[in-house]
């Protein structure tokens, strides 16, 4: 018999449950539920680690990290972005991902399967978090929709993009139509 599914989920209950490929998370007690990713969500994936990971690495900045980590917000928020960039100090000394506080960079590689999810749900808790920059990617559209805390529509880049860590002075400069054009 299966088990009736909760109206309110926590963090907690989201980790309890089942290894089984899906992606889950909870935004304010809301369960979302995505499949385990596509071939062109993970080669975006890839190239994008293979652009950031580099710009925090010349400085010796070790923040670059992905889903399965967790960010979480509280008891009932959960999520597991693509790949965000965050202050991981207390994670390092505590081991545990809610200790994850200063968060710089959010991305997600959008799918149609998570598009109402990250364009509209995981939008707004990354704006009422603060996070300075959540970066929706869209391989079908060819495009970026940067948002910012303030933000009620995303700037959308096609051509470039760039993003700076505010511990360092250069930025990281993204050129999308190279990273598009591999797809």
């Amino acid at each position: 018999m299966p088990m009736p599914l909760a109206s309110h989920y926590t963090a907690d209950a989201v980790r309890a449950l089942p290894d089984d490929g899906n992606r889950y998370e909870t935004v304010h007690g809301e369960l979302l539920v995505t499949p385990a990713p596509g071939g062109p969500h993970q080669l975006m994936l890839f190239r994008l680690i293979a652009i950031v990971q580099p710009y925090l690495a010349a400085d010796g900045l070790e923040q670059l990290l992905g889903a399965p980590a967790d960010l979480s917000w509280g008891g009932d928020t959960l999520t597991q972005p693509d790949l965000f960039v965050a202050d991981l100090s207390a994670f390092r000394r505590s081991g545990k991902w809610a200790d994850i506080r200063t968060v710089y960079l959010v991305i997600e590689i959008v799918s149609p399967s998570s598009a109402k999810a990250d364009r509209t749900t995981k939008r707004r808790l990354y704006q009422e978090q603060h996070v300075p920059e959540y970066w929706i990617v869209d391989i079908d559209q060819r495009q970026v929709e940067v948002w910012t805390p303030d933000a009620l529509f995303p700037i959308i880049e096609r051509e470039q993009l760039t993003w700076r860590h505010p511990a360092l002075e250069a930025g990281c400069v993204v050129d999308l139509v190279k990273l598009f054009g591999q797809h």
